[in-house]
């Protein structure tokens, strides 16, 4: 059996798959397979892949299932230890399944590894380095997300939990917790879920020699109706789900102000609201739809938080995620 699986989902991406599957073959880390997820492409993505890396091991669902129900088949269908989550938009550098390996070695309690993802068109350019931060409403953030690549995020040790981006995760922790929320289809799923796991008592550290190159929302845009609907809807049900009471009772106010933020951002045209100016019909209707879906699915989320492992005291998990936070202003106003 391989120590390490590597599981990429793709949909429609065979422009994407040279650069992924590729950046596989290039490995200084050998022991390891790829499974590819196909949720149903008609763009000849299958035939592609096998021949990109012969012995791919391919899943084909047959419909668009989402990331994350594609990335647990995919998990379920994998044999190594440990797996490796890998968007098909991103391109590996030859030692990065070697570095994640290290600095997973230390074993339990280390269940989550965040390496450094870079922009793939700005090889300079941070995408995320050390994994998410959190606004705190709970929405997810890469770590130094646009900034310049100086090394400054290069001593992190332990983190809160990696982006599902380009994560490795032991399969150990996998058991433990479960796996992502299939409900959310996309978006905040890799965040619910390393909460969890830190509910649980696993932690996630670091891996900045793990580089990885991300074409950064190739699929649904960095400011899509599709994109806010999915992010307005499953920030809330995280919430719901792993939030501490405490937390969880801020949420309105925190909500309030960041709506005010995303406003500003929209009139202006600066941030994540620039250039969608046009798009702003399209966009109210999927920030409405979104909290409509939120509350429609609230009571059930609710019911999935009596499940969470409490293994660690709710001052504990607090003081984890404070450690990660981001203000309103760095999450929505910088491009």
């Amino acid at each position: 059996m391989p120590s390490v699986s590597v599981v990429v989902v793709n949909w429609n991406g065979a422009p994407l798959l040279p650069d992924c599957l590729g950046s596989l073959r290039e490995q200084t880390f050998r022991d390891f397979e790829v499974v590819l997820v196909d949720n149903g492409s008609t763009d000849g993505s299958v035939a592609l892949a096998r021949e990109l890396l012969p012995g791919v091991r391919v899943v084909e669902v047959g419909t668009n299932s989402g990331f994350a129900r594609g990335s647990n088949l995919g998990i379920r269908e994998a044999r190594g230890s440990q797996v490796v989550l890998l968007n098909n938009d991103t391109a590996a550098e030859p030692q990065f399944l070697e570095e994640l390996v290290r600095a997973a070695a230390p074993g339990p309690p280390v269940g989550m590894v965040a390496p450094k993802i870079l922009s793939f068109f700005e090889p300079g350019v941070i995408d995320s380095v050390g994994g998410l931060v959190l606004t705190r409403d709970g929405i997810g953030q890469g770590r130094g997300r646009g900034e310049a690549d100086r090394g400054q995020y290069d001593g992190l040790g332990r983190v809160l939990c990696p982006s599902g981006c380009a994560a490795l995760y032991r399969r150990e922790m996998l058991d433990d917790v479960g796996l992502l929320a299939e409900e959310f289809f996309a978006y905040c799923e890799d965040s619910e879920m390393g909460l969890r796991a830190t509910w649980a008592g696993w932690t996630a550290v670091s891996a900045p020699r793990a580089v990885v190159r991300h074409k950064y929302s190739v699929s649904a845009g960095t400011y899509s109706p599709l994109k806010l609907r999915l992010v307005e809807r499953n920030h809330y049900w995280l919430a719901l789900r792993v939030f501490p009471l405490r937390r969880l009772l801020q949420l309105p106010f925190w909500s309030l102000h960041r709506f005010g933020v995303m406003a500003w951002s929209l009139l202006h045209g600066r941030g994540k609201g620039g250039g969608t100016g046009g798009q702003a019909p399209a966009l109210l209707a999927a920030f409405l739809r979104g909290h409509l879906e939120a509350l429609a699915g609230a009571p059930s989320q609710l019911g999935r938080r009596r499940r969470i492992r409490r293994r660690i005291r709710s001052a504990d998990f607090l003081a984890r995620m404070d450690g990660h936070l981001i203000p309103h202003s760095r999450a929505f106003l910088v491009p």
